[in-house]
């Protein structure tokens, strides 16, 4: 129980890598703070994907609550921390996971494709940052903050020239605020996911040939499941990463070595 007895705020928590990283924070004992855009929530048969991953924790004997909100909004990170506040009581973790990728070539990209991009990726993740972090400073108790970033933070795209930057940006965003944080006891980390197999990406993968492709490129032979990387998540997220801040791990089966 790595978590247990803390509470969890989770962006992007709905679907993908964020809603792995819920409910691997709630299997290891938090109650969880999800935040979902409802533009993304699609549905799953009968429920919302927001609906089937609260039932899930639930399930788990575990708290959660939903709150709908624009992580590129500057108030929904304050909004976020207040209702989590109100229904917990406090606050431990933050996983600043929601992010976008519309692919989208360089040259004839409109400009609101690019503004969209850095609004949701880097400007939300540091306006929920900023608002968990002056919680935790309340608090008094230190606190952990993880990021999604990518490995694409260290690899160009040339259809993610709007986004590359978003998640050099997070990582960059993460070494700085663990020195502006560590005197209160935060620690501030990211994660680099490589390829992984979410419903996001579900059509693309679909073409057989460049899914093996993609396989072929990764030493570990297969594309990433988001409990990959969620478990690390809740390793830098946990006392057992205590001595760890200003740090990115590489979750990618060993793509980016074999892409040197």
């Amino acid at each position: 129980m790595l978590l247990e007895n803390k509470v969890v705020i989770v962006t992007g928590g709905s679907r993908g890598i964020g809603r792995a990283i819920a409910v691997a924070s709630a299997k290891e004992g938090a109650d969880i703070a999800i935040n979902y855009w409802g533009d993304n929530d699609k549905s799953y048969g009968r429920m919302s994907a927001v609906e089937e991953v609260v039932g899930e924790i639930e399930a788990l004997g575990r708290r959660v609550i939903a709150i709908e909100g624009n992580v590129a909004d500057r108030e929904t990170g304050v909004q976020l921390v207040k209702r989590t506040v109100e229904a917990f009581g406090h606050v431990e973790v933050l996983a600043s996971n929601a992010g976008i990728c519309p692919f989208h070539a360089f040259l004839d990209m409109p400009a609101s494709v690019y503004e969209t991009t850095v609004a949701v990726n880097l400007n939300g993740a540091f306006y929920v940052t900023q608002a968990v972090a002056n919680q935790m400073k309340e608090q008094g108790t230190g606190g952990a903050i993880v990021a999604t970033s990518s490995i694409s933070a260290l690899v160009g795209g040339g259809m993610q020239t709007h986004y590359t930057p978003t998640k050099a940006g997070v990582h960059s965003l993460m070494q700085s605020c663990a020195i502006a944080l560590g005197p209160y006891g935060i620690r501030c980390n990211s994660v680099m996911p490589g390829t992984i197999a979410t419903d996001l990406n579900a059509d693309d993968l679909s073409d057989t040939e460049k899914r093996a492709y993609m396989e072929k490129r990764i030493p570990l032979g297969r594309l990433g499941d988001p409990d990959d990387v969620a478990q690390c998540v809740v390793f830098l997220a946990s006392d057992r990463a205590r001595y760890v801040t200003g740090a990115a791990l590489l979750v990618d089966g060993g793509l980016f070595v074999n892409l040197q």
